[in-house]
C-alpha cells in the first residue's frame, strides 16, 4: 500500500484531516517506512507519529486535534481553548490542555492539574474544548490582569459567553488558586468594548483617573444616532480607537471619513481625538497625556 492511498484520505477526511503513524500501519503501510512514505506523499509531520494530509495548513487547531487523537482524555484549554472559539488574546497560543477529572498526561504539551467535568466541555470545529464560560475563568486566573480583561471583553462583545455567568463559575470554585485576582479582574470587563485596542485604551485612562464612557451614543447634526468609542460628555471629548483592521477598501475608507465628519458636528462634541493600534498598545503614556492635555484645554475654554 502507499501513502496516497484512497483509504487514507477517507479516514483523514473523517478525522479532520489528519492520520496517525499507527493508523498508517494498520492500513497497509510498512511498519519501519511509514514515516518516510507520508512524507514522500506530501503528508505534513505535526508531532511524533501524527501527520497532517497534504495540502493541509498545519495549524494550530490541527495540531490539537492531532493530540487529542493521540490522548482522547485531553481537552484543549486555556490560551488554545480561547483561539479555538476566537477570543482575542495578545500572547501567542500554545498547546494547553485540561484531562477530564482530573487525569493528567503530558504528551509533550502545557497539562493543567486541575478538575474539569464534562459539563465544561464542548466541540468546536472537530476539537474538544473548555467551554467559553469555563475558558475565560481560566484565563482569568492565570493571564496578567490586563490580558485576561482584553480576552473577557472580547468573548463578551462577540456574545461568547456573559459576565454573570463567568462570576458564577468563579463563585462556584472559590477555593481555586486565582480566584480573588480573576474577580478583580472581571470587574474592570466591559462588554460593550469593541476591540481589544478599545480596552487597552479604557485600562490606561482608568489607572491615570480617566474614566470616560464607552461606547457613548451621541445625535448627529442630522438627527441620527452615533456611537462614539468614548466620550467625557461634560468637556465635549470624543476619542475614537482604530483597532485591528486597516479600512483596505476605497468604499471603506469614504465611510469611515464620513463618519468622522458626522462625529465632528454632533452637538456637545467639540473634539474629537483618533488614537491608532500601535499609540494604544506601544505609546500609552503619550496617548493619555494627550487626553489630559485636551481635557484641560475645553475646560479653560468652557
Amino acid at each position: 500500500m502507499k501513502a496516497d492511498h484512497p483509504r487514507l484520505r477517507e479516514l483523514a477526511a473523517v478525522q479532520g484531516g489528519v492520520v496517525l503513524t499507527s493508523q498508517a500501519v494498520a492500513a497497509g503501510l510498512s511498519p519501519g517506512g511509514a514515516a518516510r512514505s507520508l512524507r514522500r506523499a506530501g503528508w505534513s509531520r505535526l508531532h511524533a507519529g501524527a501527520w497532517a494530509e497534504p495540502g493541509r495548513e498545519a495549524g494550530l487547531r490541527l495540531r490539537l486535534r492531532a493530540l487529542q487523537l493521540h490522548h482522547p482524555e485531553l481537552v484543549a484549554s486555556h490560551t488554545s481553548a480561547a483561539a479555538a472559539h476566537g477570543i482575542a488574546l495578545i500572547r501567542p497560543c500554545r498547546p494547553e490542555f485540561t484531562a477530564l477529572e482530573g487525569r493528567r498526561r503530558r504528551a509533550g504539551v502545557v497539562s493543567h492539574r486541575v478538575l474539569l467535568a464534562e459539563s465544561e466541555v464542548t466541540v468546536v470545529a472537530g476539537v474538544r474544548v473548555t467551554t467559553a464560560v469555563r475558558t475565560l475563568s481560566d484565563l482569568l486566573r492565570v493571564l496578567p490582569a490586563e490580558e485576561a480583561v482584553i480576552a473577557a471583553d472580547s468573548a463578551f462583545a462577540r456574545g461568547l459567553a456573559r459576565r454573570e455567568d463567568v462570576a458564577l463559575a468563579l463563585d462556584e470554585a472559590a477555593r481555586r488558586p486565582g480566584t480573588r485576582p480573576a474577580r478583580r479582574a472581571l470587574a474592570l470587563t466591559d462588554p460593550a468594548s469593541g476591540s481589544p485596542a478599545e480596552t487597552k485604551a479604557r485600562l490606561e485612562m482608568g489607572r491615570e483617573g480617566l474614566h470616560p464612557e464607552s461606547q457613548a451614543e451621541v445625535t448627529t447634526a442630522r438627527g441620527r444616532t452615533a456611537r462614539l468609542d468614548f466620550l467625557f460628555r461634560a468637556e465635549g471629548l470624543g476619542i475614537e480607537i482604530e483597532g485591528f483592521t486597516w479600512h483596505g477598501t476605497r468604499a471603506a475608507h469614504q465611510n469611515d471619513a464620513m463618519r468622522f465628519n458626522d462625529l465632528a458636528g454632533c452637538p456637545g462634541v467639540c473634539r474629537i481625538l483618533r488614537f491608532t493600534r500601535d499609540d494604544v498598545f506601544h505609546r500609552p503614556r503619550l496617548m493619555v497625556r494627550t487626553v489630559r492635555r485636551a481635557l484641560n484645554d475645553l475646560r479653560a475654554e468652557g
